[in-house]
């Protein structure tokens, strides 16, 4: 390859692609941050001094493997438009990660190290799934129906992710409801905003402007204050990464508990860098997708044992930036910005300056987009297993709502007479423990048995049912540990169910339908 070929690191696209992907990744990180201070009530210590290092560490790592990837590319090609894959915080799994993992283990044991701990072994786990994905991950994808995936990540998007923004939002709705207004025009309405300025920065701006305008009449909307402001900058400093090897290894104490939600969802990170690997690939650029999910894995596992404890995932949206003229050079100036946010204390002064009520729209519109794409992206004959994969996630969060009310009344435990109480006005709270537990899992093996159902397809059928059963006995579903027989009857349920399938797959003679499409092709 001689220098006339050689690629350009910089090309004016990419000052479009890092304004839009740079402030993409900002948003992200502020938001990681209010959830980390203000649902999980992290020390500050913790979120700037450990937590946020670490992320900026694994996102640097991240954007700079995909800019050298990408130059890569571009010079054993010989062309010019090869654009690197963005990547980033998994944002629906940076909220499963707070409300499913951490915050039970924190309301449980009011300890947030505890907490912390849990979420870095969840990420340890998930990121060996993203390793061992890259060599079986298409297999993976093969197999289990997308509305299964799709449907149970609806579930916890609607239940985990989107309630509680919402309910806040409408506690300051001069903010909430400005902001999210604002959001929902330029991404679902298409509205144009000033020289191309991404919704999610206008959103903040424009809330940071009516809270500290509200100051002025004594209003406070939002929070915020000078003092506040003026300690912000206390955090100003250099602040690196440490490692975090027996925190790591700590959070295994919850180890039955993360199993039933980090392998699943390992398998759906996997599934879904495939499906963005082949976006870019429809897009021009043909990644080789087992280095994407080994690096994807490699990334969060130093990550994660460095302090972070969210997820790294390759982002959706590659045509877009390469559209906008994104090259090499927009990804790696956007690891380099990250790192110095995260590690000179940057963060907690605009989150001074920015009340966390304008930042809480865009987890609501984050739910909204993850459960309306399990209905558009999977056939619409799989509409009832999807909403079959709610309905556990559902029962999950209204027992979530249900203990921490008994729990602020006084209430630690319920005995038999206080069941049958609740029972009597309407709230089956025994119904909601047996559903509700290992709701993921128990969301996906349902809803994958009724893919296959719908198929037709009932030998598939019967062996996710087989699957439910096993799994029930070892307790990762409808349960809160994992052990031996921890639900017998539930998993001889299933066995029964396993049986009639294979029975009626046998003797019934139904042939499977045609392959159907997505509802919005």
């Amino acid at each position: 390859m001689t220098a006339l070929t050689k690629p350009k690191l910089w090309v004016p696209g990419d000052w479009n692609a890092f304004f839009g992907f740079g402030t993409n990744i900002l948003v992200n990180v502020l938001t990681l941050t209010g959830l980390l201070r203000f649902v999980l009530g992290f020390p500050d210590e913790l979120v700037f001094g450990r937590i946020l290092p670490a992320v900026g560490l694994m996102l640097c790592l991240s954007t700079c493997y995909y800019a050298w990837l990408a130059y890569d590319m571009a010079r054993k090609t010989g062309r010019a438009d090869v654009c690197a894959l963005p990547s980033g915080p998994g944002v629906g799994h940076m909220f499963i990660c707070v409300f499913v993992v951490m915050l039970p283990i924190k309301l449980h044991t009011g300890d947030p190290i505890k907490a912390w701990e849990a979420g870095l072994t969840w990420v340890f786990i998930q990121s060996i799934v993203l390793v061992i994905g890259g060599f079986i991950g298409r297999w993976v994808r093969k197999v289990t129906p997308r509305a299964a995936l799709l449907g149970t990540l609806a579930g916890v998007s609607i239940t985990f992710i989107s309630m509680r923004p919402a309910l806040q939002m409408f506690l300051t709705p001069a903010i909430g409801l400005v902001c999210f207004a604002i959001l929902l025009v330029n991404w679902f309405g298409g509205v144009k905003y000033f020289r191309g300025l991404p919704a999610g920065f206008i959103a903040m701006s424009v809330g940071a402007l009516v809270a500290w305008g509200s100051n002025l009449f004594g209003l406070n909307y939002g929070g915020l204050s000078l003092g506040g402001l003026a300690r912000s900058f206390t955090h100003f400093g250099f602040s690196v990464p440490l490692p975090a090897f027996s925190h790591v290894f700590s959070g295994f104490e919850y180890l039955g508990v993360l199993l039933i939600t980090a392998v699943p969802f390992g398998i759906y990170d996997l599934v879904e860098a495939i499906d963005n690997v082949e976006s870019a690939a429809a897009a021009g650029d043909s990644f080789p997708t087992t280095r994407v999910l080994v690096a994807d894995g490699v990334c969060s596992m130093i990550g994660c044992l460095m302090g972070n404890p969210f997820i790294l995932a390759v982002y959706i949206g590659h045509p877009g930036w390469k559209a906008m003229g994104g090259r090499v050079g927009y990804s790696f100036a956007t690891g380099v910005m990250v790192i110095l946010l995260c590690w000179l204390g940057i963060v907690p002064v605009m989150l001074a300056l920015i009340p966390v009520v304008a930042i809480l729209p865009i987890l609501l519109y984050i739910g909204l987009l993850i459960g309306s794409q399990a209905f558009q992206e999977t056939p619409g004959r799989h509409a009832p297993a999807v909403i079959l994969a709610l309905v556990p996630n559902v029962a999950a969060w209204a027992l979530g709502q249900v203990k921490g009310t008994l729990n602020a009344a006084g209430l630690s435990s319920v005995d038999e007479a206080m069941h049958a109480k609740l029972a009597g006005e309407g709230v089956l709270l025994h119904g909601l423990e047996i559903l509700g537990g290992g709701a993921v899992l128990t969301g996906l093996t349902l809803a994958a048995t009724a893919v296959f159902i719908i198929e037709r397809q009932l030998w598939r059928a019967a062996a996710f049912a087989g699957a439910a059963a096993v799994l029930t006995f070892f307790g990762f579903m409808h349960g809160e540990r994992i052990g031996l027989a921890q639900s017998p009857s539930i998993a001889a349920g299933y066995v029964f169910v396993a049986l009639f399938l294979a029975a009626c797959a046998k003797f019934s003679g139904v042939t499977p339908l045609r392959p159907a499409t997505p509802a919005h092709s």
